[in-house]
């Protein structure tokens, strides 16, 4: 066994979601994260727990329902945790786990190497900064986002309670990635409106560095025109098929996990502190009514964000 890697398994378990010897454990991974899963599984044994792993195909896309079988184990356990290519974090099977009262982490595309750098991370003092961010985003009214390279978009978010993804998912019914680290909220339904340009990575593509960045125009909180390169057509292809609900603005977020770097895993990428994303598909996990089997987030490099006219980000720059 990777000894690196078994000790970010055993941080997650043990940390991250404080499992306990005779709680019910279910590892829930795909054939193509077969090594994480067995390391969590490797983690947990060393905990003296006794889990149990469930291994499916990969889903074709993010929010994809897992099978009914992995759905049913999910909703009957106590702690579960999700290596899997494509996140479950938008699923239904995740929310029906968290209402019967499992604890539940995804996490979606994870390697090696994020897993390991990211979740040696101070959780403590990332828990406290998201929180801080959260109360803040909550009390908002609304967020507007510029950059050099094009962004120009206000979202609406009166009366949005924002949720703080803090990596320490500790009570019954609780969620999140790990590793984590951000503070989201779904904007008002039908109200963002302007330009948002994707510069860093996008869920599903991977990183755009060194490539065209898609350039995202909304209006009544819909993205209406997609454009740049390969990535834009890619995208394009990605949520036509759905229809009009995968073109909706889902939700908001800013990363704010010190540890994190721009990898073209949206898991990590969406965590670096100094960026936002803003994702399109399903908001339903955020107390929204759009619901369709997709959530892809686009992540936003150097952004300055003023909520209702202050700036709490300036240029990538944090100032909460």
């Amino acid at each position: 066994m990777d000894k690196e890697l078994l000790k970010a398994s055993i941080i997650a378990l043990r940390d991250c979601l404080r499992l306990q010897k005779n709680e019910s454990l279910l590892i829930v991974t795909d054939t193509k994260l077969r090594e994480i899963g067995a390391a969590l599984r490797a983690a947990a044994l060393e905990l003296g727990n006794d889990p149990i792993v469930m291994e499916m195909e990969p889903r074709s896309r993010d929010g994809e329902e897992p099978p009914e079988a992995v759905t049913s184990a999910m909703m009957h356990s106590a702690v579960v945790i999700a290596p899997t290519e494509r996140s479950l974090t938008h699923t239904a099977a995740r929310r029906e786990a968290c209402r019967a009262g499992a604890r539940v982490a995804t996490m979606p595309g994870i390697r090696r190497e994020t897993m390991i750098r990211c979740l040696g991370a101070d959780y403590y003092a990332i828990a406290d900064r998201t929180k801080r961010v959260t109360e803040r985003l909550t009390a908002g009214k609304l967020i507007r986002v510029t950059t050099r390279a094009g962004t120009d978009i206000t979202l609406p978010i009166k009366g949005i309670k924002a949720l703080a993804s803090t990596g320490l998912i500790h009570a019954p019914g609780e969620f999140g990635n790990l590793p984590s680290g951000e503070a989201y909220l779904m904007p008002v339904e039908g109200a963002s409106s302007g330009v948002f340009v994707v510069d860093g990575s996008m869920a599903g593509i991977g990183s755009l560095t060194g490539k065209k960045p898609i350039t995202i125009r909304v209006e009544h909180g819909q993205a209406i025109e997609i454009l740049g390169g390969a990535a834009a057509k890619k995208l394009l292809e990605k949520l036509e098929p759905l229809g009009a609900k995968a073109f909706n603005v889902a939700e908001f977020g800013i990363g704010t996990n010190d540890a994190a770097r721009i990898t073209g895993s949206i898991l990590e990428d969406e965590k670096v502190m100094g960026t936002i994303h803003i994702a399109l598909g399903n908001n339903m996990s955020m107390g929204g009514t759009v619901d369709v089997s997709v959530h892809l987030d686009g992540l936003v490099k150097y952004p300055t964000v003023e909520l209702d006219g202050a700036p709490i980000m300036d240029r990538g720059k944090l100032l909460i």
